[in-house]
This record gives C-alpha cells, sequence and structure tokens, in this order.
C-alpha cells in the first residue's frame, strides 16, 4: 500500500492512541515512524507500531509522562523521560543539547528512564542542521554476549554523529553495533523471510536463519571483539551518566510483557567554533573534497536523504500485513 508522509504519520498515530498512548507522545513518535520510513528504514517505522502498542496495554511504558529536567551544570543536563516513549523525551533533549552548546560551546544531556528510540541519526542530523557537530549513544536490551561469552550483556548500543556542512546536507553515521540492526529480523519475521547467516545466533548459540530464532537468541557483534568493546564502552559511559539500567536489566523491547526498560541514551553537542575562528569549516571542506575526487565513495547520508526526497515525491510502500495490523488495533483498541 502506498501511503504519503501524512497518511503515516495519521496511521500511526491513532494506532498508538488506540492503545492508550497519550496525543502529543503518539504524534511525535509517529513522526519519526514516519520519517524512518521515508529513508527507507521499515526496521524503525510503521512496524514498530504494534510493539509499542503492546507495551502501552502491558504496562511497560507511561501512557503521557511529563517530562522532566534535573538540575544541571552549565553545559550538562539529565532529562528523566519518566518511563514513557522515548521519542518526545530525545527531541527535547536534542533540543536541549543545542541550547547549551550554544551558549557554553557543548551540550552533554543524558536521558534516563527511556524506551526505544528508533534512529538515532534523526536527532543528530537535527543538531547538524542547526550548525552542530553531535553525537549519540544509547544503549538497549541485552542482545549480544561479551568477548567469550554465551550469555546476552549488552544491547545492540546505538552510536550517531553528524557533522554540519555549510554546503549540503550534513554527514551522517549511523550504526547499531550488531552486525545487523535488530529491527531487521523483526521485519523478515513479519514477512515470515529468512535472513543471512551471519546475523544472529540462537538461544544456545548456533548459527540461524530463521529471524524467530535470531530474536529470542543473541545477535552477532559487528566486527566481532571489537563491536563487543565498543558495546561495553557505551554501556558504561551512558548508564555511568544517565543512571538508567544496563542492558541485561532491560526485558527484551519484542516481548510484550516485561518490565519497564528504563534504558538511556547520551547526546553530546558541540559547537563547531569552539576551538576559534572558522577552522572546522574549512578542514571539512578540505576533507570533503578529497572524499569525492574518488567517484565510487558515497558519503554517509546521502542515500537516505535521497530516498526522503524521493519518498517525499511519490509516497511510501508499506506492506498490507503491517497497514492491517495497525487498523486492525485501531478497530479493536488492541484487545
Amino acid at each position: 500500500m502506498n501511503l504519503s508522509y501524512q497518511d503515516m504519520v495519521k496511521l500511526a498515530s491513532k494506532g498508538l492512541e488506540a492503545a492508550g498512548i497519550g496525543e502529543k507522545a503518539a504524534l511525535e513518535t509517529a513522526q519519526f515512524l514516519a520519517l524512518a520510513e521515508l529513508d527507507g528504514l521499515a526496521s524503525h517505522g510503521l512496524a514498530r507500531v504494534s510493539q509499542y502498542a503492546s507495551h502501552a496495554i502491558n504496562g511497560r511504558i507511561e501512557l503521557a509522562p511529563k517530562i522532566k529536567v534535573r538540575p544541571y551544570k552549565s553545559s550538562g543536563a539529565l532529562v528523566d523521560a519518566r518511563d514513557g516513549l522515548a521519542f518526545p523525551a530525545l527531541r527535547f533533549a536534542t533540543d536541549l543539547s543545542v541550547n547549551l552548546a550554544s551558549k557554553t560551546g557543548i551540550g552533554l544531556v543524558a536521558v534516563t528512564n527511556s524506551h526505544h528510540f528508533g534512529v538515532a541519526g534523526h536527532f543528530v542530523e537535527a543538531a547538524a542542521r542547526a550548525g552542530y557537530i553531535s553525537l549519540l549513544f544509547g544503549n538497549t536490551p541485552a542482545a549480544m554476549p561479551m568477548i567469550g561469552g554465551s550469555k546476552a550483556i549488552f544491547g545492540t548500543n546505538p552510536i550517531a554523529a553528524a557533522f554540519p556542512n555549510t554546503n549540503g546536507d550534513p554527514l551522517v553515521i549511523d550504526m547499531s553495533l550488531s552486525a545487523v540492526a535488530r529491527g531487521k529480523l523483526l521485519v523478515a519475521a513479519k514477512k515470515g523471510e529468512s535472513i543471512p547467516e551471519g546475523w544472529a545466533l540462537t538461544a544456545d548459540g548456533q548459527p540461524t536463519t530463521n529471524p524467530q530464532e535470531g530474536l529470542k537468541g543473541l545477535m552477532v557483534p559487528l566486527g566481532g571483539d571489537k563491536g563487543a568493546l565498543l558495546a561495553l564502552m557505551i554501556e558504561l559511559l551512558v548508564v555511568g551518566l544517565s543512571g538508567s539500567r544496563f542492558s541485561y536489566e532491560a526485558d527484551s523491547f519484542f516481548d510484550a510483557r516485561g518490565n519497564r526498560p528504563r534504558i538511556g541514551q547520551l547526546l553530546i553537542t558541540i559547537d563547531p567554533g569552539l576551538s576559534g575562528g572558522a577552522k572546522y569549516q574549512d578542514r571539512f571542506n578540505d576533507f570533503l573534497k578529497v572524499l569525492t575526487a574518488d567517484k565510487g565513495i558515497r558519503l554517509p547520508g546521502q542515500r537516505r536523504f535521497k530516498q526522503r526526497s524521493q519518498a517525499l515525491a511519490s509516497g511510501v510502500v508499506v506492506t498490507e500485513q503491517v497497514v492491517g495490523e495497525i487498523q486492525d488495533g485501531i478497530t479493536r483498541s488492541w484487545k
């Protein structure tokens, strides 16, 4: 089914509200899910509506929380998502980090008591389009083992960075620390498709091409031991500064029932003029010339922006199964 951005926002928002989620939280979440669809990232798009709805009706999230900002120093803040959906809290935290960076040169904002936050690149992209360098780290429910281990300890722990470009779109680097994003297994499971070997392991550590087994089992770290160590760094950094739960303390997003995840995110926003003068943009431009001189390269984020532009004009094909699932949830209020 071909849907416009406005169609997707309306459908997702209604689906979330039908599960009892507050109007504001539902709308802001729906906007980010629709943006993911525009960018060709269906694993973080409308397929997540039923997941969030199941969390709402099973008490895993607060339906209409009031975000809190705890006392902060000149360059730092702690945002409490209050067990709600992450998108409103991350949008608020992004704006706050930019505001702090505009005043002090750097804005460090930790988010606690949070939830699944979708496409990490969307938040850092927003800061970069405002002229700031931005980094975002987050932990997720446990899905990967430590080096030499066989139990899930770390999440896929996404990392994103964006660098402003006065002559065009920012450079946006966005990745999880598993071989692929776990959401790709969700999409494959909904479509009844298999997954390539090397993406996931079964619960007893065996390679699998079955996405359902992979969701119940372990994700393979990106780059093997190096990916696991990067996940460890993010785990300690995010939890240490936000006071959120470690990944192994949060029940899986893919289970309708479980605890409130209360995971964390960390935003670091930097004024590129922090060191004085226009050094950043001059050096950025010099490096960009070298990169683009090689005709075979693709700058990070550019394919996503191209896809977004095309999708805004022509719409996005969303599977009948995902649309039907949401429509059925609206009709039955997910009961």
